[in-house]
């Protein structure tokens, strides 16, 4: 990948007209825009499943290692700094690392690195929700202000359902743009000002119903302030911290030795340097994996592996973490992406999302922080599964009106994961689907999984 020099950074900018703050903040606001689901409104809710279905009936051969290695180093040539990945098919598995964890020590990346995994932690909160559902003590179709009234009060408190936080149609806007002020200004000096901040959730919830939303109610609009208030309806439905009920219910009941919410700053394990770009505004890129994550909680604060993530939703899919109508409610989904011409590419369940890949569609989440993207897929009983980490996060460049420029790395991503689930050759990229979710956005944008690039 290209990287620019101050000085080069400097022409591009000047001619971008990004001089001063107010324009530079105008082509990110744009760019933002473009690369998240917002600009996709949702029109119905579609409970069939039946792609999903169609896609995990096919024979899917086994695994190719010298492919999948070929594939995922690829990734790395194409300008990603380092990536490492699981694969695996029934009781078949391969694990793979390419390029590098620190660019400037040298440091090679490994498979067996933790990675925060951003809003990949929206599936388990829900399964945390649903669990409560099949004991009766929380109505999906309930009224929030039936739990936190004093959270969500007057009208919009009773006319938002759980539901509505979990799939996303609950007309509330996202609070990260107002959690991090300055940021599209100056991205660098914010994210650093930051690093060490504590937030409670009960203020990011605050910042989310105060800020203009980006859909009417009942429309898809992805933000990480729904899923802060499902983690705060648990805690007062359960009478426990919500990040650890969720630890002893989700995590240790799915039987995940590596999947934690971090106590401090840093992880407890071996990981990766998480390079922040922010579209080349950050140059060159900062390593964020030391962050106070609680701005993102029970939306995007979970550490994980790539293959505790395998196990993850192999075991959910397959119905080893929720009941039947549990999993069938999962996995009703409200259209969520769709193409130029209209035709619905992803679809939005309760923190779970079924996407249309060039060779079949697929069900999981993926998760973006500043520096570190995870994605997640499967087909849809979980026989055949890939979770790939990488960590530079908003690699894109941009054009004078704040879109993004072709760029050779998302395209080397598809293919690794697409050629992953499929079992075939790598495809050439995202051509025949929506872009992927996270593919360089970090949870600015990953709170909005998908877009037109690509958490």
């Amino acid at each position: 990948m290209t990287r620019t020099t101050p000085t080069t950074r400097t022409a591009r900018s000047s001619r971008l007209g990004l001089g001063r703050p107010a324009r530079t903040s105008a082509v990110l606001s744009t760019a933002l825009l473009a690369l998240s689901l917002g600009v996709l409104p949702a029109q119905a809710a579609d409970a069939t499943g039946a792609p999903a279905r169609r896609a995990a009936a096919r024979h899917v051969p086994a695994l190719d290692r010298a492919a999948l290695r070929d594939s995922l180093d690829a990734f790395h040539t194409a300008g990603m700094y380092g990536a490492f990945a699981a694969v695996r098919d029934g009781s078949e598995q391969w694990r793979g690392a390419t390029g590098l964890a620190d660019p400037s020590g040298g440091r090679p990346m490994a498979p067996n690195f933790e990675h925060r995994v951003g809003s990949i932690t929206k599936s388990f909160t829900a399964v945390a929700i649903l669990q409560q559902v099949e004991r009766h003590r929380i109505d999906l179709d309930a009224p929030v202000a039936r739990y936190v009234p004093d959270l969500v009060p007057g009208e919009r408190g009773e006319q938002v359902t759980v539901r509505m936080l979990l799939n996303h149609t609950s007309g509330i806007a996202d609070y990260v743009l107002p959690a991090f002020p300055g940021l599209l200004q100056d991205p660098g000096k914010t994210l650093d000002e930051n690093r060490l901040r504590h937030v409670e959730p009960e203020e990011l919830v605050r910042l989310g119903l105060a800020a203009p939303p980006a859909a009417q109610r009942g429309e898809f609009a992805y933000a990480n302030t729904n899923f802060v208030l499902a983690g705060l309806i648990l805690e007062r439905v359960t009478g426990q911290d919500a990040e650890a009920y969720i630890t002893r219910n989700v995590i240790r009941r799915a039987g995940l030795h590596h999947t934690y919410f971090p106590s401090s700053a840093s992880l407890k394990g071996p990981h990766a340097g998480m390079y922040e770009s922010f579209f080349g505004f950050i140059d060159p890129p900062r390593d964020y994996s030391t962050y106070d994550m609680s701005w993102a909680g029970t939306a995007g604060a979970l550490v994980s592996t790539t293959s505790d993530l395998d196990v993850f939703y192999r075991k959910l899919l397959g119905g080893k973490l929720l009941g039947p109508a549990a999993l069938r409610a999962m996995k009703t989904t409200v259209p969520a992406a769709v193409t130029p011409d209209g035709e619905v590419v992803m679809r939005y369940g309760l923190g779970l999302y079924t996407l249309r890949m060039p060779s079949g569609w697929y069900w999981g989440h993926d998760g973006a922080v500043f520096g570190a993207g995870t994605w997640s897929l499967a087909t849809e009983d979980g026989r055949r599964q890939v979770s790939v980490a990488y960590n530079l996060m908003k690699y894109q460049r941009l054009d004078e009106q704040g879109h993004t420029l072709p760029e050779p790395i998302t395209p080397a991503l598809y293919a690794f994961v697409d050629g992953a689930l499929s079992g075939g050759a790598p495809t050439a990229g995202p051509r025949s689907a929506v872009p992927l979710p996270a593919a360089g956005l970090p949870p600015l944008v990953d709170q909005l999984p998908t877009g037109r690039q690509a958490s």
